[in-house]
């Protein structure tokens, strides 16, 4: 029988969440800091024994996952938990107010998916010019910016450029802003993920570039991303789970005639387990529902990579999307850094 090889056309994820959630054995080190209803704060670590097994690099990676931030106390909740996050990695590096930083936005201005970063580069409060004319009030850092672009429209490397404005400006600290892609519908435009283990642009959708960390710059590192994007192989992979969910839902709240008064499209079974019997997954999917999660990610794989038809795909509502997150990205660094920051000036 004819085989593909998969050894490098893995599910595409930046979030170290997506890999705690797989079904490999060797669990990371993972913590909740903050839950509330509509946001959670989750601090995972990686060392040097689970950074060889997940592939992933060492650091700590502060999760940030919510609900909703359309609406304005949702967003100030977020907002909140989000600063916590970033001061919390802050304090992991022994980052002093007194120390100056440099803030990346990564990506493409002109593809919306891609524009988080310099969308987000556009709301932060940038001070250095201040600092070499003269004196700046207490409450204020040394802070400086900048938009590389990419690589297919400057024809230089993304490290390169960083790498010449950290030899010049010589900042204490490097916030990177990206946008990420993820395994699971669920995190697409919900998830804040921030780490101390540097970047490599373009990885979620499979055009790595050379890597932005401490590594290669020689100073501390933090990566801030949301993902952004999906690949078809996640939608077809969560459609089916979706699938056996509902008829499992349905099954066991056939004998509820307050179920019946609710329409389809308003029942809520998301998180109700799937507690179908390998017989049922089979009568529903035939052999395709007797598989594990990775063995039906790789089967999809198997059908969409050689037709080209692993798409990445980004919700319709991007636009919006976009600028409410850069919002928040702007306003958790300009509150985390400037101690009195205050958006009206």
């Amino acid at each position: 029988m004819h085989t593909i090889d998969l050894k490098n056309k893995g599910l595409r994820t930046d979030l170290i969440i997506d890999e705690i959630n797989s079904q490999k054995e060797e669990k990371i080190i993972s913590e909740i800091i903050i839950q509330e209803k509509n946001v959670t704060l989750e601090e995972s670590k990686i060392d040097k024994n689970t950074a060889s097994i997940w592939h992933k690099k060492e650091g700590v990676y502060e999760t940030i996952s919510f609900t909703d931030i359309t609406d304005k106390n949702n967003f100030k909740q977020v907002e909140k938990v989000s600063i916590e996050g970033l001061k919390r990695v802050l304090k992991e590096l022994n980052i002093k107010e007194e120390d100056k930083v440099l803030v990346v936005g990564l990506g493409n201005a002109f593809s919306t998916p891609d524009a988080l970063g310099p969308k987000t580069i556009d709301q932060v409060l940038v001070t250095r010019h201040l600092f070499l004319l003269g004196e700046v009030e207490d409450g204020y850092r040394n802070v400086a910016s900048f938009k590389p672009s990419v690589t297919g429209s400057t024809g230089i490397e993304t490290k390169d450029l960083i790498e010449g404005i950290v030899e010049k400006t010589k900042p204490d600290l490097l916030i990177v802003i990206d946008a990420l892609a993820s395994s699971s519908i669920e995190r697409l435009n919900k998830t804040i993920q921030i780490t101390t283990a540097g970047i490599s642009p373009g990885s979620g959708i499979g055009n790595n570039r050379i890597e932005i960390s401490k590594d290669t710059l020689k100073i501390p590192v933090i990566a801030i991303g949301i993902p952004t994007v999906v690949d078809a192989t996640t939608i077809v992979q969560n459609t089916l789970q979706l699938l056996l969910k509902q008829i499992s839902y349905q099954l066991d709240n056939q004998q509820n005639d307050k179920l019946k008064l609710v329409p389809i499209q308003n029942q809520n079974y998301k998180d109700h387990p799937s507690d179908l019997s390998n017989e049922q997954k089979e009568d529903i999917l035939g052999m395709v529902g007797l598989l594990d999660e990775q063995e039906l990610k790789q089967l999809i794989l198997e059908v969409l990579l050689p037709v080209d038809y692993n798409m990445m795909v980004t919700p319709k509502e991007i636009d919006f999307l976009i600028d409410k997150l850069s919002l928040l990205l702007g306003n958790m660094i300009n509150k985390s850094l400037h101690k009195n920051f205050n958006p009206t000036n």
